[in-house]
């Protein structure tokens, strides 16, 4: 077996697990540990509460009984819905292209879902499961559409990306590789949305196809993080983001002893990856890929700005256009970031192209000017936007506005700190100071909540 292709058995079916026995622990929840063949006989219970239909919305927050709803929803055929958002209009859109659509939620409904009247089945709070008559890990075929993932909505709306079954276990298994998770299991903490592609892969299909096991919870705030870090075995892996990890951090709890440190979603800074090796003594990776490619390369943020790209998967560049295909990659994907390929198998990132910013001639982009502001002293947090062009008297004028969480900071001295970092065409017009950013479960800013977020405090505010 090598890690771009993952076992098969006979007629092309892949495995629920690989590397893994029955009586293996494969999740930790706050009833102790699971076995594998707890996993598989409490799918097949609820496999048989499961309505007809092919679709299954599985909103479960508890990851060890998203893990019951997915593989049930293998077992019965059922195609698992992941969007990374659960707004009202977001379930209206998936339940209008899916009628026969049933949700599986955590007890209490979530309130989007009741808000709508979507179809729900509750996950019981005990399923009629026999371990024993668990003879043997199921296997699938490798061909099966399993999931739907959809992109974050950060620049636009949410878009559907199909999944199949064995690219998605070559996804997982290709990370644990590289992360060294296949000859020392480690145990996963997650701070991320299983639903959510970055999450879905590094805590859960990472599991499956590398070994070691995952905490059933999703801690936010810093001493629960701290808590279900304590509450596992070691080795210990934290997969968490920048917003996640500086928050952390920040709080200055002490920190359970942790092995591994993997961030993804947002750019890394370089300071905040050595401060977090610095607190937890471990290495810190990251994880480069999108919704629509899955997670292509890592790095060791503290080791240089190079990436390299995982095992079995290439890139090729027409112009300014990178291509990510082969490996676990789902066809032939174009890639929103403007890349540099180099030697070995390596690249290095240059922003996203929509994130470029030309101004009076002068060209930067938003990641950038995000990292200035937020390495300026007592900024908690801080974001960009430029808005779509607007009319200002009889000239089209698009003005760079900056959103900030900075307590005990003015005005005056923050716009005195971005002239030292800043070109003066890029300083913000105007500086927008708020309680918090609308950021998302992954700890993202989605431009169509930016986009509100100006309309408010910017258009209709007249500042």
């Amino acid at each position: 077996m090598t890690a771009a292709e993952p076992v098969e058995t006979c007629a092309g079916l892949v495995p629920l697990v690989t590397g893994m026995g029955l009586d293996d622990t494969v999740a930790w929840t706050s009833e102790g540990p699971r076995r594998v063949r707890d996993l598989v006989a409490d799918a097949r219970a609820l496999s048989h509460r499961l309505p007809a239909g092919s679709h299954l919305l599985n909103a479960c927050h508890d990851r060890y009984r998203f893990a019951v709803g997915f593989v049930a929803g293998l077992l019965t055929g059922k195609v698992s819905l992941q969007p990374s958002s659960q707004s009202e209009e977001t379930l209206r859109r998936l339940w209008n292209d899916h009628p026969d659509l049933v949700a599986l939620t955590d007890a209490p409904f979530d309130a989007a879902i009741e808000g709508i009247g979507l179809p729900c089945l509750p996950f019981p709070a005990r399923v009629a499961a026999d371990p024993a008559a668990v003879a043997e890990v199921p296997a699938f075929p490798a061909d099966r559409l399993a999931a739907v993932l959809f992109t974050s909505g950060s620049t636009g709306l949410p878009q559907p990306h199909r999944k199949t079954w064995g690219r998605l276990a070559q996804n997982g298994r290709v990370e644990a590789e590289r992360l060294g998770l296949t000859k020392r299991p480690h145990t996963i903490v997650g701070t991320v949305p299983v639903q959510h592609s970055y999450g879905f892969e590094s805590t859960f299909l990472q599991v499956l196809h590398g070994g070691g096991a995952f905490w059933a919870g999703r801690p936010f705030y810093p001493q629960d993080i701290v808590a279900a870090l304590a509450a596992v075995p070691a080795p210990r892996l934290l997969v968490t983001t920048p917003f996640h990890l500086s928050t952390l951090l920040a709080a200055d709890l002490p920190l359970p002893e942790t092995a591994l440190v993997l961030s993804a979603t947002a750019p890394l800074s370089g300071h905040l990856a050595a401060q977090a090796e610095a607190r937890f003594g471990a290495p810190l990776h990251e994880i480069y890929g999108s919704t629509e490619s899955g997670q292509l390369a890592s790095r060791r943020t503290t080791a240089g700005a190079e990436w390299a790209l995982l095992d079995g998967v290439r890139l090729e560049q027409h112009g300014d256009d990178t291509f990510a295909l082969d490996g676990h990659v789902e066809g032939r994907v174009p890639l929103s970031d403007r890349i540099e390929c180099l030697a070995d198998q390596r690249f290095l990132l240059h922003g996203r192209h929509a994130d470029l910013v030309n101004m009076a001639g002068k060209r930067t982009s938003l990641a950038y000017l995000n990292h200035q502001i937020g390495a300026v002293p007592g900024v908690v947090d801080a974001a960009f936007f430029l808005p779509d062009d607007e009319c200002h008297g009889d000239d089209r004028v698009t003005r760079l506005t900056a959103f900030v969480v900075a307590p005990g900071v003015d005005r005056a001295t923050l716009l005195a700190e971005l002239r030292q970092r800043l070109d003066p065409v890029f300083l913000p017009r105007p500086l927008v100071f708020v309680e918090a950013l609308p950021r998302n479960a992954t700890g993202k800013l989605p431009r169509e909540q930016l986009k509100s977020l100006y309309t408010e405090k910017v258009r209709h505010g007249q500042l």
